[in-house]
């Protein structure tokens, strides 16, 4: 069990973890090596996030870009209790919604968390498979803000302040434009038989 000291000894006054702060102080002074241990640490995270809003092959391209983005800026972040994580997952879901604005048209999202287990019944199982395609297309068929909210939400499971962080938004605006999107969800939704 850490004492009390201790735990305040791992966070800087900032809120950010001494090892991540210096890293990031580090990366500040363009110190290649703190960028690149910050890469690891934040990559699978952002990939894992641009994959859930454009999917694999472009979550990739957009993964790249978002550490470059990083690394040209690194010198205007700003440690004020906000960790460098937030920062960069903001970076990442901007890149998403630019990548969106160049389509300038609707894309299915990429089949994802389908319970492949082949475990109980199979007539359950592919019901399941087929509620979550129908979720899927729905979702994929709402716009903008409530389209990325419900994403974040339900498929990174990320916590409203995060999503908040990451939008732009306050908690309470977050938590109308999911219960907006759950409706029209809903609607578009066919009728349970």
């Amino acid at each position: 069990m850490l004492t009390r000291q201790e735990r305040e000894s791992d966070h800087t006054e900032d809120g950010i973890g001494n090892d991540e702060g210096k890293l990031v102080r580090r990366a500040i002074a363009r110190d290649r090596e703190a960028f690149a241990a910050l890469y690891e640490r934040h990559v699978s995270r952002v990939y894992r996030h641009l994959y859930h809003m454009v999917g694999s092959q472009e979550a990739e391209d957009l993964t790249a870009e978002t550490f470059l983005r990083a690394w040209k800026a690194i010198d205007r972040y700003k440690m004020r209790g906000i960790p460098f994580g937030y920062w960069l997952m903001r970076i990442a879901h901007n890149q998403g919604i630019s990548y969106y604005r160049s389509l300038r048209k609707t894309r299915p999202l990429p089949e994802t968390l389908v319970d492949n287990s082949s475990a109980g019944d199979p007539e359950a199982v592919t019901e399941r498979r087929l509620a979550w395609a129908n979720v899927k297309e729905a979702i994929s068929n709402l716009r903008g803000m409530q389209r990325q909210v419900l994403s974040l939400r339900l498929m990174e499971n990320e916590d409203y302040q995060t999503v908040a962080a990451l939008v732009g938004r306050n908690v309470p605006a977050v938590r109308v434009i999911q219960h907006r999107g759950l409706c029209k969800i809903r609607d578009l939704l066919p009728a349970a038989a």
